[in-house]
C-alpha cells in the first residue's frame, strides 16, 4: 500500500477527570458516577460577523471535555488561530472533524464558519487513530487497519471523518466495519470543499491534514448510540445496466459512454460538471435486489468519458438518474431522526448531523427546515455537524455500514 501509517497508528485517549474511584482501561481513567454529573455539551461558533459565540448553557467545567467535534470552511481550518482557540478552551479533549460544504450548529446552517461541539462524558472515554490515504484504491486497507488499531474492549461506536476526494467511501466503510467487533457500527462522513471539489481537510487530534482518515472510538457501558439515514430524491429516465465500471469509476451504461449519457440528460447543467452532478445523483440497484444506494459524482474524466463517484458502482448493477423533490428531502430528514430515536429509546443528549451538499444546494435558503425537522423529532437543538461529500452509516439499526450520498445521516449520543 502506498500510504504510510507512521509507525504504529498513534492511539490517543481521553477519559474523565472527575471521579471518586478510578479504574485502568487502555491507559484511560474511568470515573464512577457522581451525583448530578451528566454528559455536558458546549457549542462554540466563530463567524466573521460575530467572532466567537458560545452556547447559552456552557460546560460547568470546560477543561473536563474529552471530545470536540469541529467543522469549518476549508480556508478557516487553514488559519491556526481558530484551532488554537479551541485547544486552549478544551485542553484535555481529542479534537476531530473536517472541512465542509456548510456547518450545522443547533438549528443554524452556516457558511464560512468554524463550529465546535465540546462533549464532557461522564464515565465514557474516547480514543482516536488516523492514517494517510493517497488514492482511492487504498480505502479498504486503510479502513481495516484503522479499525484494528482501536482497542476493542469496551468499544461501543466509532465516528469517521475522511478525506472527501481521494477516497472510495464504499470500500472505506467496508474496511472499517470488517475490523470492528460484532455490534459496533461506524458513522460519519467525507469532508467537503463547498461545490469546488479542489481540496478537503481532516482534523486529527487538533492538527489539520490533507489526505487523511480519522477514526474516533467511543467506549463505556453507559453510552447509548442511535443512528439513521434517509434521502428523499425521485428517480427519472430509464433504468440502465452498468456494463463497464471499476470500483467507483463508471465507464458505460447499456454499452454507451456514461459521461455522454449524463451530459445528454443534464443539458445546460452539463457544462458545470462535476458540481452540477450534485443535483442529479445516480441510484444504484444490485441485480435481483430492491435495495438501492445513491451515488454522487466527484470527478469527470473527458479522456476516458468516465465519471468517478464517491462510492462503488458495480458492473452488472442497474442505475437511474435522480432529481430533487423538496418536500421529500425534508421528510427524509424526519425519517432519519425517527430511525435514530427509535433505536435509542431515550432522550437524545447530542446529535451529530451529516447531510449531503447536494441537499443544501437544492433546499437553498430553506435549508434550515431539514435541521428543524430533526430537532422536532429528537426534542433537542443540541446538535452539530456538517454538509459532506458522502455519509457513512447503517441505513437502519442492525443494517450493514455503507456509504450514502444525498442523505441526512444522524448519530445520537446519550449517557445513562
Amino acid at each position: 500500500m502506498a500510504s504510510s501509517f507512521y509507525g504504529p497508528v498513534p492511539i490517543i485517549f481521553r477519559g474523565c477527570e472527575k471521579q471518586a474511584v478510578t479504574l485502568s482501561h487502555h491507559g484511560c481513567r474511568l470515573g464512577t458516577r457522581l451525583p448530578g454529573w451528566i454528559m455536558k455539551i458546549e457549542r462554540c461558533v466563530w463567524h466573521e460577523d460575530d467572532g466567537w459565540q458560545e452556547s447559552v448553557d456552557p460546560l460547568k467545567n470546560c477543561a473536563s471535555a474529552n471530545l470536540v467535534l469541529a467543522f469549518a470552511a476549508p480556508h478557516l481550518l487553514k488559519d491556526p488561530a481558530h484551532l488554537a482557540h479551541i485547544k486552549s478552551r478544551f485542553p484535555k479533549a481529542i479534537i476531530a472533524g473536517c472541512s465542509t460544504a456548510g456547518e450545522i450548529s443547533g438549528l443554524r446552517v452556516l457558511d464560512d464558519s468554524f463550529t465546535a461541539s465540546a462533549i464532557a462524558f461522564d464515565t465514557s472515554t474516547v480514543a482516536m487513530a488516523d492514517a494517510v490515504i493517497n488514492v482511492s484504491t487504498e480505502s479498504f486497507s486503510v479502513g481495516r487497519k484503522l479499525a484494528q488499531q482501536l482497542p476493542q474492549n469496551g468499544l461501543v461506536h466509532t465516528l469517521v471523518f475522511s478525506d472527501g476526494l481521494r477516497v472510495n467511501g464504499t470500500q472505506l466503510a467496508a474496511g472499517i466495519a470488517g475490523g470492528l467487533p460484532t455490534g459496533v457500527a461506524v458513522t460519519g462522513g467525507l469532508s467537503g470543499d463547498g461545490d469546488r471539489f479542489r481540496e478537503t481537510l481532516v482534523i486529527s487530534d487538533g492538527q489539520v491534514k490533507t489526505g487523511r482518515v480519522t477514526l474516533v472510538g467511543l467506549y463505556g457501558p453507559n453510552l447509548r448510540i442511535g443512528y439513521g439515514s434517509m434521502g428523499g430524491w425521485d428517480s427519472f429516465g430509464p433504468e440502465r445496466r452498468i456494463t463497464k465500471s471499476h470500483d467507483n469509476i463508471l465507464y458505460e451504461l447499456d454499452g454507451c459512454s456514461a459521461l455522454d449519457l449524463y451530459k445528454e440528460y443534464l443539458g445546460d447543467y452539463a457544462a458545470k460538471l462535476p458540481a452540477s452532478g450534485l443535483l442529479f445523483p445516480l441510484t444504484v440497484r444490485h441485480n435481483q435486489s430492491e435495495e438501492t444506494l445513491v451515488r454522487t459524482i466527484l470527478a469527470v474524466d473527458e479522456s476516458t468519458r468516465s465519471l468517478t463517484f464517491a462510492g462503488d458502482v458495480p458492473e452488472g448493477a442497474f442505475a437511474r438518474l435522480m432529481r430533487a423533490n423538496f418536500d421529500r428531502l425534508v421528510d427524509g430528514a424526519t425519517g432519519a431522526a425517527q430511525k435514530s430515536r427509535n433505536k435509542l429509546c431515550l432522550k437524545t443528549q447530542f446529535a451529530l448531523l451529516v447531510s449531503c451538499v447536494g441537499r443544501k444546494l437544492v433546499l437553498g435558503p430553506r435549508i434550515e427546515e431539514e435541521v428543524e425537522a430533526v430537532a422536532d423529532v429528537l426534542g433537542t437543538n443540541c446538535m452539530g455537524g456538517f454538509y459532506s461529500y458522502g455519509e457513512i452509516s447503517p441505513a437502519a439499526p442492525n443494517a450493514s455500514c455503507q456509504l450514502h450520498n444525498q442523505t441526512m445521516t444522524i448519530t445520537t449520543l446519550t449517557e445513562v
